[in-house]
């Protein structure tokens, strides 16, 4: 029996190495049919995998975890051109530039090539992408940096630095994420819900998306979070800022998490620490920000943050129901207005989520931070699929798993790039989220009442029963 698994085992193993080396060096974006066909099959392995995962080593699931994204770590992403752009700016940066302040576009039509092979990167990352401002926080510059900085002249040695850092970057996800789940009572083992998930091994390392780095240091915050170190859980939340500014959006829920009696003595106390809590994550963000100070920074990257709200619409969700009643009752796209209610609305109900929501433990928070991240995904203009990064590893620590489903149902959206030229097929859209809608009100009517604290064995038990 023991042989037949391990046999079972290697042989998952192996075919999904075989599809991940296919899906690295022989696949287009613009093949739809074979993406998805690709996608079905590692989603399928990872499903055998996560289901016989208590039959599975830790070290088994780390060394496949690292293998699988080893494999990547010689190809161009082919799913996404931004690594082009974080090329040119770590180059910029090398160079002497600010790239907060100068757009590719201008150099180019110009006639003017700053940097190593510009004018290869910006064919790469296109025109749309070099008309537009840098919009990527301090931190990750410095990423960009240090590509520059070991491989200066080749776009494939940049790369291979770019996605080091992401693969040692999940590296720490698995320390901490397991470190956090123990201290949950929850079985470690679930973190590979996480670092087994082909989307996230796909997304991040293979196109090169640095939400990894991100969320490793969003897991950090939130383990010393638990462990009632919270000045520096609010350091460390800044350093998770400065790569995506998606962190943002949790800083009101932490309101209950501190006024609260079970994490300090008394109500004075506990408004001082949540008052210095978001002091420091704030002066930490902007003493970032510092070096690329200058009197146009504000204005370009707002304006280029902004675009996403104005501008841009893929993939969404509320938003292209409410741009078709733009359509119906006004006859135009109404973007431009739809795009600032949106956030306005997600601010909205995040203060609820802070008020009403208990969040006193600090698994109760990390759920609020699932919802009220969610609640913004669903209503925003442009959901590209790496943004959910954040949600699937989020949804390791709560009892809800509806984004690893739409993890999967997520790949629909990249049908839009097999047309000539790019169109979204809304059926493909309306398809995954009613999808996911459906499976997420599933999990509200069947989780919504507190389950019961479990430690140890008993814990594991329970969650090898539920399939988890």
């Amino acid at each position: 029996m023991y042989f037949l698994r391990k046999l079972r085992f290697f042989v998952i193993s192996l075919i999904l190495a075989i599809i991940y080396y296919l899906f690295a060096y022989d696949l287009q974006r613009t093949d739809f049919n074979k993406l998805l066909l690709f996608w079905s099959i590692l989603f399928t392995g990872y499903c055998l995998l996560i289901s016989h995962k208590h039959k599975i080593s830790t070290k088994s699931l780390v060394i496949i975890s690292i293998v699988f994204r080893l494999i990547f770590l010689l190809a161009i992403p082919n799913l996404s051109q931004d690594f082009y752009r974080f090329i040119w700016d770590g180059r910029m940066l090398f160079e002497g530039f600010n790239p907060y302040l100068s757009l590719p576009q201008n150099f180019i039509e110009e006639g003017n090539f700053p940097i190593s092979q510009a004018k290869a990167l910006y064919e790469g990352m296109g025109p749309m992408n070099g008309s537009h401002y840098t919009n990527y926080p301090p931190l990750n510059q410095f990423c960009f940096f240090l590509a520059s900085l070991f491989s200066n002249s080749s776009i494939l040695g940049a790369v291979i630095v770019m996605r080091s850092i992401i693969i040692f970057a999940d590296i720490g996800i698995l320390y901490f994420g397991s470190a956090l789940l123990k201290n949950f009572d929850k079985n470690p083992k679930l973190i590979f819900l996480y670092l087994l998930n082909p989307f996230i091994i796909i997304e991040l390392t293979g196109n090169l998306h640095f939400e990894s780095v991100m969320l490793f240091f969003f897991v950090w915050s939130l383990y010393l979070l638990q462990k009632k170190k919270w000045l520096l859980s609010a350091f460390i939340l800044a350093f998770s800022i400065n790569i995506k500014l998606i962190p943002l959006l949790f800083l009101p829920l932490y309101l209950k998490w501190f006024m609260t009696d079970v994490n300090f003595k008394s109500k004075k106390e506990n408004f001082g620490k949540l008052l210095l809590f978001y002091v420091v994550v704030i002066i930490t963000s902007i003493t970032f920000f510092i070096p690329f100070y200058n009197p146009t920074l504000l204005a370009n990257y707002s304006n280029s943050v902004g675009l996403w709200f104005r501008n841009f619409e893929f993939n969404a969700s509320f938003y292209y129901i409410f741009r078709e009643m733009g359509y119906l009752f006004r006859g135009y796209n109404e973007i431009a207005v739809i795009g600032k209610i949106m956030p306005l609305l997600t601010v909205i109900f995040l203060i609820c989520l802070s008020i009403f929501k208990r969040n006193k433990p600090t698994k109760e928070l990390i759920t609020s931070m699932l919802f009220g991240l969610s609640f913004y995904y669903f209503t925003t203009t442009t959901m590209h699929p790496w943004y959910l990064a954040t949600l699937v590893i989020i949804s390791v620590f709560t009892n809800y798993k509806y984004p690893i489903l739409w993890s999967f149902v997520v790949i629909l959206s990249y049908q839009a790039y097999s047309n000539t030229p790019w169109k979204e097929n809304l059926w493909f859209v309306a398809i995954e989220y009613i999808i996911v809608y459906c499976y997420l009100i599933y999990e509200l009517a069947t989780k919504t009442k507190p389950t019961q604290k479990l430690s140890g064995k008993n814990c594991y038990e329970k969650e090898k029963e539920s399939g988890l």
